[in-house]
């Protein structure tokens, strides 16, 4: 099982990004995967979850609102989509499928917000 993020980068308050992190190694269309976030000197969050069976996302209530979770599938991938960034996302964002904690991390992606 292996993980690839990217899509991270330097970005000013309020700007956008989106993440992707391709899956490998199980079929990946049958597995709720999430989205998690390590920010410097914290232990790392989950953020977001989406569903497998209908693509639905659930977020925490520091994200709720700006951030939109998807997938596809066909291409064993998940999209984080960040809006309204704050200085407070900072962090290496992650993925994974959810409730799998042996699964080894992949490298992450790295999101500075920054003026």
């Amino acid at each position: 099982v292996q993980y690839a993020e990217s899509g991270g980068g330097l970005v000013h308050p309020g700007g956008s990004l989106r993440l992707s992190c391709t899956a490998s190694g199980f079929r990946f269309a049958g597995y709720i995967m999430s989205w998690y976030r390590q920010a410097p000197g914290k232990e790392r969050e989950l953020i977001a979850t989406t569903m497998d069976r209908d693509g639905t996302t659930r977020y925490i209530d520091a994200v709720r609102g700006r951030f939109a979770g998807s997938r596809d599938d066909a291409r064993s991938t998940l999209y984080l989509q960040m809006n309204s960034l704050r200085p407070e996302d900072t962090a290496d964002y992650y993925c994974r499928r959810t409730f799998y904690d042996n699964d080894r991390w992949g490298q992450g992606t790295q999101v500075t917000v920054s003026s």
